[in-house]
């Protein structure tokens, strides 16, 4: 299962051109389920429907700015069956129907977990679709598991009558999807995917059916320095020190402080700014080591920072010191206008907090 994320540009669909559709339904094949390949593709002649087919397709692309590639255990790309296929559309469009239908045997070979659900799997070839300054023509691969119940209303001169449509689905509800990029193949393409069920059975459609890699950029390089840092913070440096939960918040904080106002990363310079302890420095980067032996993930000691991904992991970082059930102290600054102790009388820790003015 993939363990990170890697992160572009975000993709607009407004100057796309949806110039091929074809649709085949993929059934588990554990549960002796059909695989149903269409005979012709769609020809699509109405612009509302090319414009709403547009909008389910690419629009949950649209804030989702992940990006991976294609690759194979024996490093040849080539026996990834979706790059096979998708490398024989791109050089001749053509033939776009016929490789759909091996594309969609594939999934059906490999839907053998019996939680995977069947459903329609759409196929789209766009031109015009840009993604990092460059204009591409792109293959979409698209399935619809969850079908919904709609009830329409329709005004017969002074009266109203109720109808409802079974199975349908909702345009703005996407199960899975993948943009590829005709862009760097000899790197394994470049590859957006989404994938909402979120559910352990469910990694077959990124790990089983499109095999995919992340992208060593900038963004991952300083997404998963965080990750690390925040890890670290966390759940490492209690074996040696001892510290609060207060003092975990400002390390954060100060981390993020660093990546924020600064262009670049340097290991040695982040080290002595935030964390500031010779021993802390050498547990930080043994465990950062260490995990990029784990993951054979490599980070950089120096790198452009992404403020994309600063942004990201922002959110993430804890910021709140919860006391019992009663208080949530909000930790944004100074670490040392908040003071831990232990009153006897009482048996209870406090935390004594300093301000200049209540707002």
């Amino acid at each position: 299962m993939l363990i990170a994320l890697y992160f572009i540009n975000m993709i607009s669909f407004i100057d796309a051109n949806l110039s091929h559709l074809t649709v085949h339904k993929a059934g588990n094949k554990a549960l002796n389920e059909n695989l149903a390949l269409s005979e012709h593709p769609i020809e699509l002649t109405d612009p509302i429907l090319e414009g709403l087919l547009k909008q389910y397709f690419l629009k949950p692309f649209e804030k989702s700015n992940e990006i991976f590639r294609f690759w194979h255990p024996s490093s040849d790309n080539n026996l990834n069956e979706v790059f096979h296929f998708a490398s024989l559309i791109f050089d001749n469009p053509d033939c776009f129907h016929e490789q759909t239908k091996h594309i969609a045997a594939h999934l059906y070979d490999i839907s053998s977990h019996p939680k995977i659900k069947s459903g329609e799997l759409y196929f789209a070839f766009f031109n015009n679709l840009p993604l990092e300054g460059e204009q591409n023509s792109v293959i979409g691969i698209f399935k619809s598991e969850s079908k919904e119940s709609y009830i329409t209303v329709h005004q017969m001169k002074k009266d109203f009558d109720i109808h409802y449509q079974e199975e349908a689905i909702n345009i703005k509800k996407l199960d899975k999807g993948c943009l590829i990029f005709n862009s760097e193949k000899e790197e394994g393409y470049k590859v957006a995917v989404i994938d909402q069920t979120n559910k352990s059975e469910a990694v077959y459609w990124v790990d089983d059916f499109l095999k995919l890699k992340i992208r060593n950029d900038n963004f991952n390089q300083t997404q998963n320095t965080l990750s690390v840092y925040k890890s670290f913070v966390t759940d490492k440096m209690d074996e040696v020190f001892d510290i609060s939960n207060a003092d975990k918040i400002d390390l954060l904080n100060r981390s993020i402080k660093y990546f924020k106002e600064k262009d670049s990363f340097d290991l040695d310079e982040f080290s002595n700014v935030v964390i500031a302890n010779e021993q802390g420095i050498e547990m930080f980067k043994s465990f950062k080591k260490e995990y990029e032996e784990t993951f054979e993930s490599p980070i950089a000691d120096s790198y452009a920072i992404s403020d994309a991904a600063v942004k990201k992991q922002s959110r993430i970082f804890r910021k709140v010191l919860k006391l019992d059930k009663n208080f949530h102290i909000y930790i944004h600054g100074n670490n040392e206008l908040i003071e831990k102790g232990y009153d006897n009388s009482r048996n209870m820790n406090y935390y004594k907090v300093y301000f200049t003015e209540e707002q």
